[in-house]
């Protein structure tokens, strides 16, 4: 040691540790996007998107298109369905995507095989999704006969001369806000431009075919190199990205039994460690009666606690929504405005909504024992009673058949999630101090501290932390193992509000007052 003469400061470490910041309603959505929009390559790729802005430059947006059958316009990208209605409906971010549509694998040709030009030279290709690469442009002219003749018997008839137009020569094109390609002719400097105008032109292009994605894109795997695809990517969020999903949505394909099972899955062990929920579908195409909705959801085995079950779809002026994408925006909503924390039930909170409808149209009205019905079965629903469109629900898919408090409220649930992470992220970092007396109250102290502020906030009723004897044997600690058991208690939603009321006759007595 050096030799020292004077006096001299040095720190040691706090011994309350704050915790650390976990957002619970972020959404994750896997799905479907245009992405030979945007970025052809952005196939299975994790990315976190902030703004509708960066979403659209990301992956691509076309708006919903007219379904002649149902009269509802409807979403064929999931994931456009997902932006609009986090961003745009309710106004919340980030958003956790990753889209497995494949323009290399997932394309159909184009239906739109010609372009009106004007004689400005710009025109609009009447099709959506078109890859940029696969463009082609051209005009087909039939050679004019000679004046005065006539063709002969036998002789052949002159080939059409066909003109195969450059791209970033003779032309341009860009997507407008509908997806569709606008063609712009370049004009030389002698002030012609270099594509025909006032015509029609010829088109060879492919789109992007997202009725060709199924299932198995949507689950998702891992390769023999380590690549990872679909719902497998959900454990390099926090790695990559430094936070958590809490509601994992597939909107369109969630109605799918395996979809819905392997997402519960993902719910329970993301990393190994982390917990959130999922908001599933019950399709509105199979299931028309609200009596049997419980039906398909028992026989589909949706009954996890980590998932919640959603019927029917949801129409706002036309347009058809998912009721699992706008939940998910409603949640995270909601945790916004009460402290970003998970303890406030979804239920009688405002949807985004003008009606509620089956796959093909027809509206569903549901009136409060109706819906009490569906929220009995463990199934969210939305009613229009008093105040407007509200989510109506807050039971969990695992309800009724199982009835412990912790499983079967989506809020308390929720909450229980929200705790388990933050604590593991809060304490991470003294995992492989030394297991002493000092590490036991550090850990008791911080956490309680914690727990104390959450029910001064009147997040939880109450909550403590305690290191006992009983739950930590000697082979435990000698193995390194410390176990602290967590009390604690999320408020439940008041779902029945009771009033008696009574006739009281000595207010008669008033009458002499």
């Amino acid at each position: 040691m050096a030799y020292k003469h004077g006096v001299y400061v040095s720190e040691a470490a706090t011994s309350v540790l704050p915790p650390v910041t976990v957002d619970a309603g972020i959404p994750m959505v896997v799905g479907t996007a245009p992405v030979a929009m945007a970025d052809a390559s952005n196939v299975n790729r994790l990315t976190m998107v902030s703004t509708y802005a960066e979403a659209v430059a990301a992956f691509g947006y076309v708006p919903p298109a007219l379904d002649a059958a149902s009269g509802l316009k409807k979403y064929d990208y999931s994931i456009c369905e997902a932006v609009y209605s986090c961003f745009a409906l309710y106004g919340v971010s980030p958003l956790i995507v990753v889209n497995v549509l494949d323009p290399a694998r997932h394309r159909k040709s184009c239906s739109a095989t010609e372009v009106e030009i004007d004689i400005n030279g710009t025109g609009t290709v009447d099709a959506a999704g078109i890859i940029p690469d696969t463009f082609v442009l051209s005009s087909v002219e039939t050679p004019e006969e000679e004046e005065g003749g006539e063709s002969q018997e036998g002789e052949e008839l002159a080939e059409p001369i066909i003109t195969t137009y450059t791209r970033g020569t003779d032309y341009e094109i860009a997507f407008d806000d509908e997806g569709k390609i606008v063609v712009s002719g370049i004009f030389g400097i002698d002030g012609e431009c270099r594509i025909p105008t006032a015509t029609k032109l010829t088109v060879e292009a492919m789109v992007t075919d997202p009725s060709a994605v199924t299932a198995d894109d949507i689950i998702g795997g891992v390769s023999a190199d380590g690549t990872k695809r679909g719902w497998e990517l959900i454990d390099d969020v926090f790695p990559k990205l430094g936070i958590l999903p809490g509601t994992l949505i597939a909107p369109g394909y969630s109605e799918n039994p395996s979809v819905a099972a392997v997402m519960a899955a993902k719910c329970v062990g993301i990393n190994g460690l982390f917990k959130a929920v999922s908001a599933i579908d019950i399709p509105a195409d199979a299931v028309k009666q609200y009596s049997a909705a419980y039906e398909w959801k028992n026989t589909r085995g949706v009954s996890s606690t980590h998932q919640i079950a959603c019927w029917p779809l949801l129409s706002l002026d036309g347009t058809a929504f998912h009721m699992s994408t706008a939940l998910a925006g409603l949640m995270a909503l909601t945790d916004s405005e009460n402290g970003d924390v998970p303890y406030v039930s979804p239920s009688n909170k405002s949807f985004h909504c003008t009606a509620t409808v089956l796959a093909d149209g027809s509206e569903v009205w549901l009136n409060n024992e109706t819906a009490s019905y569906l929220n009995g079965q463990g199934i969210v629903t939305a009613q229009c009673f008093i105040g407007g469109w509200k989510a109506w629900g807050s039971r969990t898919a695992c309800y009724p058949g199982n009835t412990d408090v912790k499983d079967a409220f989506i809020p308390v649930r929720r909450m229980f999630n929200w705790l388990g992470n933050t604590l593991i992220q809060t304490f991470w970092q003294r995992v492989d101090y030394p297991l002493n007396k000092r590490q036991v109250q550090t850990i008791t102290d911080s956490a309680n501290i914690w727990l104390n502020g959450l029910a001064a906030r009147q997040y939880i009723l109450g909550g403590r932390v305690e290191f006992n004897e009983e739950e930590n044997p000697v082979t435990a600690l000698l193995d390194g193992i410390a176990t602290f058991h967590v009390y604690v208690t999320p408020p439940s939603p008041n779902r029945e509000i009771d009033f008696v009321l009574e006739y009281d006759a000595n207010y008669l007595n008033s009458l002499f007052a």
